[in-house]
């Protein structure tokens, strides 16, 4: 089981590294269904685990010139503050429900992605709204304390389609964002739940490997495939976290209405 665990950890940090995002909605079911831990210790303990790995990942792309450090600061200063509000209320919210709200917003994340017509880099906005930017960031934030996400695959998409960045640079910002927000969540976090701390350093080190090997890759990956495949990845991973949390008929309902929005969000796409 260990072993397995570890390899899931690296594609937790392969994730981050390439897309921004993700990191948390693996780490989540990792730590729920691999490694047996509660849904709220699992959700505390990913995002001590999100925020070390969204570090990791950062270097390479600032190296790489991918990080839009004001917007970064900015969005993340503001999702700090929801973050920790987010998980000093998570402690009074039964797991099940967290979960499955989850799993909603990835599926709303991943259609926003899916509709945006696929095109090359887009024309970057001189500044971002700062008021666009605190309320983004509020919300963003709250999410993320609230159920363990550090919220990439809501910050991606924001940077990318509100804020108007090239893909590869909201990938590598979202990392800034992700890192701040993991660890203001986490504080909040720390007065309900307990650490396993061995468990969540064997998790950590394998996703920090993953995330260098992915941040390598990130800037090899045409801008629309990127996009693309963090829609699809998203919609996958909220299908099957519905699935698990919801009765079976329900849930399999849900999942296959997603799936059809995706598809038909897809053609219009290609077609557009």
């Amino acid at each position: 089981m260990t072993i397995l665990i570890v390899a899931a950890s690296l594609l937790v940090g392969l994730s981050l590294g390439v897309m921004g995002g993700g990191g948390s909605i693996l780490t989540v079911p990792i730590l729920i269904y691999l490694a047996g831990q509660g849904t709220k210790e699992a959700i505390a303990t990913s995002l001590l685990v999100v925020g070390v790995t969204s570090l990791a990942a950062l270097v390479p792309h600032a190296r790489a010139h991918r990080v839009r450090w004001r917007a970064g600061l900015l969005f993340g200063g503001f999702s700090m503050a929801g973050a920790y509000a987010g998980g000093r209320l998570a402690e009074h919210v039964p797991g099940p429900v967290l979960l499955i709200g989850f799993a909603l917003m990835m599926l709303v994340t991943a259609a926003a992605m899916l509709r945006r017509p696929r095109q090359g880099d887009e024309p970057v906005r001189p500044s971002l709204p700062l008021p666009h930017i605190a309320l983004e960031g509020l919300v963003v934030g709250a999410v993320t304390g609230l159920v363990g996400s550090g919220g990439g695959f809501l910050i991606v998409p924001a940077l990318a389609l509100l804020g108007g960045l090239p893909m590869a640079a909201a990938v590598g910002t979202s990392l800034l964002v992700i890192a701040m927000n993991s660890f203001a969540g986490l504080a909040g976090h720390l007065s309900g739940v307990t650490i396993d701390w061995r468990l969540a350093l064997t998790v950590t080190v394998a996703a920090v490997v993953g995330s260098l090997v992915g941040a390598r890759l990130a800037g090899r990956v045409p801008q629309a495939t990127l996009r693309n495949a963090f829609g699809w990845f998203v919609v996958a991973m909220g299908g099957c976290v519905l699935i698990r949390q919801l009765p079976v008929g329900t849930a399999w309902a849900c999942a296959a209405l997603a799936a059809v929005l995706a598809v038909a969000v897809t053609v219009r796409v290609r077609r557009a």
